[in-house]
């Protein structure tokens, strides 16, 4: 989909942003949590991915010291498997670069395959694994890193 248009983050999308993180999640942040990353997390970075004026995936991440720890990256499921997954991607890899990040993590589940090739395909790494991470299942997450070339 050529018309995804990934700008920050702002208040206004937090109603686009709280249906996709329910339609994505069976324990979502609130919408208090995206209130405060926005608005009083100096270290956070968000961005919202919109199609046609709707939200269709939002993504964010940490900057702590030189490092990008991505929090979330979630997509409307109207809209998965149309690119908005990696304009995201690209866009916090870009904004990475621009803040002087020279490596990126993240946690995803064991079992989300499509989310581990998107991130594979940008250089991420198998990096070990937190055991029982997920708190609704138990289930493990894959730590996966990538260093950025500056």
């Amino acid at each position: 989909m050529s018309n995804i248009e990934v700008v920050d983050m702002t208040y206004e999308h937090i109603d686009g942003v709280m249906a996709v993180e329910k339609l994505s999640f069976k324990i979502p942040w609130s919408r208090n949590a995206f209130i405060e990353e926005i608005t009083k997390n100096k270290f956070a970075i968000y961005f919202t991915a919109r199609i046609n004026g709707m939200i269709a995936g939002y993504a964010g991440m940490w900057k702590v010291f030189d490092e990008g720890h991505i929090t979330n990256i979630a997509v409307h499921p109207e809209f998965r498997r149309n690119g908005v997954g990696s304009a995201l991607l690209e866009k916090l890899i870009e904004r990475a670069k621009a803040e002087g990040i020279t490596k990126m993590t993240l946690e995803v589940r064991k079992s989300n395959y499509a989310a581990q090739k998107l991130y594979s395909k940008y250089g991420f790494l198998d990096g070990g694994v937190r055991k029982a991470y997920y708190s609704d299942n138990n289930e493990d997450a894959i730590i996966m890193w990538k260093e950025n070339q500056q």
